[in-house]
């Protein structure tokens, strides 16, 4: 799955700010696309349909619920629709199907105070309410800047404009929390390594993403919440207070897990 970025800029796009008019002639403009799109489609499957093809009679029945839902200027994705349905839906490549972050370009001086920028809130507040999605605020003039940094460098430089890390995290945890993506590491002597798996991911999924047979093999996850870990003081202290647990092939892989997965091929 993909995701819609829209960067509205400082200066906004027609000389006056307003952010959600903006916003609402980008989406208009991409709705305006998509209905189109899905009109054609219509006419065309319609013929198909009446000829037996059976791809064509799934598709219409979702794109007789997309035309009035786009002709009421309302993007793709708000549409309520199953997940047989979104299957089909994904083959139509609607522009407004994908779920929108929206992010707030600021200047440099203004990021730390960015929450109570009246413009940054009324975007949050506009997407929230009338899109069910997601802003976050960014400095392109920062990260720019941040590029040519060593991370220390990096870090103090934040630190001196009064802010805890740069747009960029924030637009990265933004994104995999849109798309319903989750990091966990593993770590050796040699490496640490980030593995992507997507949310309700069972422990042996998990397990599989680092290797096949991980999944194959999977007999149990030892896990412990790292919070708990962290208060423990070791994997030794956490399984004497009852904080180390044993989990089976059913269990649901929780924020903040460190598990050891035990398989056997």
């Amino acid at each position: 799955m993909t995701c819609r970025l829209i960067l509205l800029p400082a200066c906004w796009l027609s000389g006056s700010v307003d952010p959600v008019r903006d916003i609402e002639v980008i989406n208009t403009e991409l709705v305006l696309a998509d209905l189109e799109s899905v009109q054609k489609r219509i006419d065309r499957q319609t013929k198909q349909a009446k000829r037996g093809d059976k791809d064509a009679q799934a598709e219409l029945p979702i794109l007789e619920k997309l035309s009035p839902h786009l002709d009421e200027g309302k993007p793709a994705y708000l549409l309520e629709l199953t997940t047989d349905e979104k299957k089909v839906a994904k083959h139509f490549h609607l522009l407004t199907m994908k779920p929108v972050i929206f992010a707030c370009n600021v200047k440099d001086d203004e990021l730390a105070s960015a929450d109570d920028n009246k413009f940054v809130q009324q975007v949050r507040d506009y997407a929230s309410k009338a899109l069910n999605c997601e802003a976050i605020v960014i400095s392109a003039q920062i990260e720019a800047e941040l590029v040519d940094l060593s991370e220390e460098d990096a870090k103090a430089f934040l630190a001196d404009l009064g802010v805890d890390e740069s747009g960029t995290g924030a637009l990265i945890r933004a994104t995999y929390h849109l798309l319903g993506l989750r990091t966990y590491f593993t770590a050796g002597e040699k490496e640490v390594r980030a593995w992507t798996i997507r949310a309700g991911d069972t422990a042996p999924k998990a397990a599989g993403v680092i290797h096949g047979d991980f999944e194959r093999g999977f007999i149990k996850a030892e896990t412990v919440a790292y919070d708990d870990l962290i208060a423990c003081g070791s994997t030794a202290a956490a399984r004497e207070k009852g904080k180390y647990r044993i989990e089976g092939k059913e269990y649901v892989v929780q924020d903040g897990d460190v598990l050891l997965f035990r398989f056997n091929v």
